[in-house]
């Protein structure tokens, strides 16, 4: 999933994707239910039935095509909150010291300065440099 550029703190509509460019290989439900409308309404060769498979098969795909949607629906949904839940601690982290784990496993303590967004993630400010909330080892008041 892309990090929107313009994700802010507390707007959900700049977490809606944008209109992305649509590869050949995307396939959404209502294409997928025209192509199987039309696979069942074509004989087959042999005349045993509806071309391509039986009406399991297709009630089968069709599940599983709309598992698949649902799951990638909640993986983005996940990484959203994830995103937030990022963004809310290194807000909270305004003014308190912390540890941090830099350049070549030298720990910098100080007390953060600013909150910064980098694509969606959080950045800290300590002691005039930039760190990841992941380099952080130790919060204090």
């Amino acid at each position: 999933m892309n990090i929107p550029n313009n994700m802010m703190i507390g707007s959900l509509k700049a977490i809606q994707p944008e209109e992305e460019t649509r590869q050949n290989s995307d396939l959404d439900m209502e294409q997928f239910l025209y192509i199987i409308a039309n696979a069942m309404s074509m004989p087959s060769f042999d005349g045993q039935g509806s071309g391509g498979g039986s009406e399991t098969d297709y009630i089968g795909q069709m599940v599983q095509f709309g598992m698949l949607n649902a799951v990638s629906d909640l993986n983005e949904t996940m990484t959203t909150n994830l995103l937030m839940n990022q963004q809310q601690q290194a807000l909270s982290l305004v003014g308190k010291n912390v540890t941090i784990t830099g350049q070549e496993d030298q720990l910098v303590t100080g007390a953060v300065e600013k909150v910064r967004f980098d694509n969606g993630y959080a950045t800290l400010q300590v002691n005039g440099r930039t760190y990841q909330m992941n380099d952080v080892i130790e919060v204090s008041q």
